[in-house]
């Protein structure tokens, strides 16, 4: 089983971005030193959800504080991005790093994000395809040249190519985070894992692998890539000695986050949108994922990996809002947890 965390730099009211940026940091580091497998990055724009406007650019940094740590992205969202410039810097970061770099895509939403890059609408509901297509040409063919409804270039050559990494890894792992039969069809189709989310529990998430498991096997996709798929299930994580200890440190300080960080989203075309009540939904969290003792955290863990098959995981542990929880909770899910789980 591999365990990581999922880091949103998330800024909690009363605290600057600053803050929410040095605790990002603080607990990647600290899961390095923890034994924890992986850091996965989010990515927003103009919201104090997530303050890490760019996956990419805060992986980099990591990549070059670590030295065993796997760091991706979940998720760079590329309808605001060109392919190739993603697909350049995936390549640049797989190789300077060893082959240490995995790049996690999605749709993103139907933000003022659009506007503001210039995507457009269309690149959000439509384009994704054909994005995520030559993104994948990128990072697997010598040279790349296109001819859809939306990106038109000559052949160029693809420097620097992945495949120049020093080892025998020959290209960055690709991850698609999945909300949607639509999505689960296309990682399917191309081969890719999935990135699954935390608002969805264990039964949703068994249905989306089979899902994903008929779409790959229809499509060509041999045994060994099915039963070998890595997808990836993200949740929060909160260790205590009691689980009401646990519990307690998310609800007094994720609601208010979720308020004014999931409130500041706007749209690009002024559709309404209706938000989660912030209170019931740290408490649906509390439930679908391990928080609680180091045993219980155990248990729930393994469980889902029982009934969904994924055994790799992206953990939200800064759900306390403060740096020295934060990087208790990822020492102790590194010494405390993991042992369980091998």
């Amino acid at each position: 089983m591999r365990v990581g965390s999922f880091v949103l730099a998330a800024r909690f009211p009363g605290q600057g971005e600053g803050e929410a940026l040095h605790r990002a940091v603080r607990s990647a580091e600290v899961a390095e030193e923890s034994g924890l497998d992986t850091v996965w990055l989010a990515e927003h724009h103009f919201v104090p959800y997530g303050t890490c406007p760019s996956a990419v650019t805060l992986a980099a940094m990591l990549l070059g504080r670590t030295r065993r740590l796997r760091v991706g992205t979940a998720v760079s969202v590329l309808p605001t991005a060109h392919p190739v410039a993603l697909g350049e810097q995936a390549a640049l970061l797989h190789v300077a790093s060893g082959g240490r770099f995995s790049l996690g895509l999605g749709r993103g939403g139907p933000w003022v994000d659009l506007e503001v890059f210039g995507a457009g609408l269309e690149a959000y509901e439509k384009g994704f395809p054909e994005a995520l297509d030559l993104l994948l040409r990128w990072l697997r063919e010598p040279s790349v040249g296109a001819d859809g409804e939306r990106y038109r270039f000559r052949e160029v050559p693809v420097v620097p190519r992945p495949s120049e990494v020093l080892n025998e890894a020959e290209g960055p792992e690709v991850v698609v985070a999945c909300t949607s039969p639509a999505s689960v069809r296309l990682a399917a189709e191309r081969g890719l894992p999935m990135l699954l989310g935390m608002h969805v529990g264990d039964e949703e998430k068994a249905e989306m692998v089979a899902l994903w498991r008929r779409h790959a096997r229809a499509a060509g996709r041999t045994s060994a890539e099915i039963v070998g798929a890595a997808h990836v299930s993200a949740g929060v994580c909160q260790i205590a000695d009691r689980r009401a200890d646990a519990a307690e440190t998310l609800l007094k300080a994720m609601p208010g986050w979720l308020k004014q960080g999931l409130g500041a989203h706007v749209t690009v075309d002024g559709r309404e949108r209706r938000m989660r009540d912030p209170l019931a939904y740290t408490e649906l969290l509390c439930g679908l994922h391990p928080v609680g003792t180091p045993r219980l955290c155990a248990d729930r863990l393994a469980a889902t990996s029982e009934r969904t098959g994924i055994s790799r995981f992206a953990l939200l542990v800064e759900g306390s809002g403060d740096l020295a929880a934060t990087e208790e909770n990822v020492r102790r899910l590194g010494a405390e947890v993991l042992p369980q789980l091998t």
